[in-house]
């Protein structure tokens, strides 16, 4: 059988304390094999109707493309938002010793 393939999960967090928490949580279930916290995300959106700003704490988690469905599923469960933006992607390419580490990481379904 074939090893999965790369994927990731962009997601935007209220604060870094939520973030870690969530991400703490998709690693120890093995839904993911890393998460990049990256604070100071400036965010322009509309949400209701209405224009908005704030500032907001990026998350790009790692997981593989068999995986990725579980990960967002359970991502979208335990975050904080009433209606979190969650967009998952499977990687067109990636480092084979990239895709040998998630593979060995994450628990398979």
């Amino acid at each position: 059988m074939d090893e999965p393939g790369a994927a990731l999960i962009w997601c935007p967090f209220a604060d870094e304390a939520s973030a870690e928490a969530v991400a703490g949580a998709l690693l120890d279930e093995g839904l993911v094999a890393c998460a990049n916290i990256l604070p100071g995300v400036r965010s322009l959106y509309r949400w209701k109707g209405a224009r908005g700003e704030g500032r907001e704490v990026g998350v790009l988690f790692k997981t593989t493309s068999t995986a990725l469905a579980r990960a967002i599923a359970r991502l979208e469960a335990l975050h904080p938002y009433e209606a979190p933006a969650i967009a998952g992607w499977v990687c067109d390419a990636a480092g084979s010793a990239t895709v040998g580490w998630l593979a060995a990481e994450i628990v398979p379904d």
